[in-house]
């Protein structure tokens, strides 16, 4: 599975994501860092990425413009900071597969999941 990290994530989570088998690239590696959020889920949905975000304006789909992508994970940690991210992400991707969340918007905080499908 394929999956864009946002510049808001940590970029070690690409390490996480490749660890699991998938395929992982960050918007900063792909020279679209600072780029407005539009840009961002254009380059996600033409590579048909699942994207990982803190942005939570991703998390309202009257935002995304199409009914239909790729999928998007939004995360909620309670607290900030890079360990409490990847904390909250590697506990994710390690009872979860992701290929479900593919099409979905996936709120992820320290309590639960929430998949929400067009």
């Amino acid at each position: 599975m394929n999956v864009k990290l946002d510049e808001n994530v940590p970029a070690g989570l690409v390490s996480v994501l490749r660890g699991h088998g998938h395929g992982a690239t960050t918007v900063s590696d792909e020279g679209l860092a600072g780029q407005p959020d539009a840009t961002i889920w254009d380059a996600a949905q033409r590579e048909n990425r699942l994207l990982v975000t803190m942005d939570r304006r991703f998390a309202d789909v009257r935002s995304l413009g199409s009914v239909a992508h790729a999928g998007i994970i939004v995360l909620r940690p309670s607290t900030q900071g890079r360990r409490a991210i990847r904390a909250l992400f590697e506990s994710l991707v390690d009872q979860h597969p992701l290929e479900p969340f593919m099409g979905a918007i996936v709120i992820v905080d320290d309590r639960r999941i929430r998949v929400r499908r067009p």
